[in-house]
């Protein structure tokens, strides 16, 4: 399904949010929605790759990093675990690495930027929770719009 982030935003203005600017694009698929999955987590992620070896059905994995920029969230292995999986996308309030490899898998990945660094495994963080980034609040089972120019929040599927 084709979808602009723009054309959604002027047909149900008053039902979304809008998350301030700042995410870039990394996988091969720059336009992606779905159901909200979430976890909230601090340079450990271990939670995101129990996460993803779960059937996606289309759903978008928000991940709520605290916005730290010191290791990678999700790399190359985790990303095509999330493509198998039927997962739509990721996004990442935090990096990502192996940049050029998840450039060629169908998956959208937003994030913050890369670091080489991966993140340490202590089992530590939360799970289909409400998160707060970028202004906005991801609630699991909303849903989200994501492309070129940005992401959406609704309340209810849009399509």
């Amino acid at each position: 399904m084709t979808f602009s982030t723009a054309d959604l935003y002027d047909q149900h203005e008053s039902d979304l949010q809008v998350a301030l600017p700042g995410f870039r694009d990394y996988g091969a698929r720059k336009r992606f929605f779905g159901p909200v999955s979430t976890v909230r987590l601090f340079e450990d992620n271990s939670l995101v790759s129990s996460a993803l070896e779960e059937p996606g059905n289309g759903r978008v994995l928000v991940i709520d990093g605290g916005e730290s920029m010191r290791c990678a969230l999700v790399g190359d292995r985790l990303a095509q675990l999330a493509n198998t999986n039927r997962w739509a996308g990721i996004i990442v309030s935090g990096c990502i690495r192996d940049a050029a490899v998840i450039a060629g898998i169908d998956i959208g990945v937003k994030a913050l930027g890369t670091n080489p660094r991966k993140s340490v495994k202590r089992n530590s963080g939360e799970r289909d929770v409400p998160v707060i980034f970028s202004g906005v609040t991801f609630t699991p089972g909303e849903y989200v719009y994501a492309d070129e120019d940005g992401i959406l929040i609704s309340m209810v599927s849009l399509f």
